[in-house]
């Protein structure tokens, strides 16, 4: 009896360790997501990467106007992520009086799946609450459940659909999320 209980102790022991060792490399793949990507203002010498990310990953893109909008809109802030000088993501978000909206967002297909996204967004959510900000709102493909999953991972909840928003023919989630700060 007391050699069965050993073992389970040592099996429980090698358990811990093995939990302490992911946890370990989970923080340390965090440290390095956070300090390949450099997260700065979207500028014009970003539109051509910028514009081959969203032609990758839309049916129907936006046109380089609309991000040049977005860089002189009073309203706008237009973020990149920049590895190494090249640019794998960005994100839109308008900020105008209590909400923030996320109009744009995209990571370079070959770039997905690395916290990209995740890192951005969190990047526009301290950003818009830096500008008054006490919700934030998206619209998002109801096929997309990539996006949609990393939206509800974040907070978002879905608050309306506009049906045949896209294309005519599939519906927009509608999402919002709380960031107003507690006192």
């Amino acid at each position: 009896m007391i050699m069965q209980i050993i073992s389970m102790l040592s099996m429980l022991n090698t358990g811990l360790k093995r939990l302490q060792e992911r946890s370990l490399c989970l923080l340390c793949a965090a440290m390095n997501v956070l300090q390949i990507f450099n997260l700065r203002p979207m500028t014009g010498d970003d539109l051509y990467a910028v514009m081959a990310i969203e032609v990758a990953s839309y049916t129907t893109p936006w046109k380089v106007e609309h991000f040049r909008d977005e860089l002189s809109a009073r309203f706008s802030w237009p973020l990149v992520a920049d590895e190494e000088g090249n640019v794998v993501g960005y994100v839109c978000l308008m900020s105008l009086f209590e909400e923030a909206q996320i109009l744009n967002i995209a990571v370079s297909p070959g770039q997905r799946g690395r916290g990209i996204a995740r890192m951005m967004l969190e990047e526009a959510f301290r950003l818009a609450r830096e500008k008054g900000a006490e919700k934030v709102a998206l619209e998002v493909r109801a096929s997309n459940d990539a996006a949609i999953s990393l939206y509800t991972q974040l907070g978002f909840e879905r608050v309306g659909v506009r049906s045949g928003y896209y294309e005519a023919s599939e519906d927009a989630i509608l999402m919002e999320k709380s960031i107003k700060e507690n006192p």
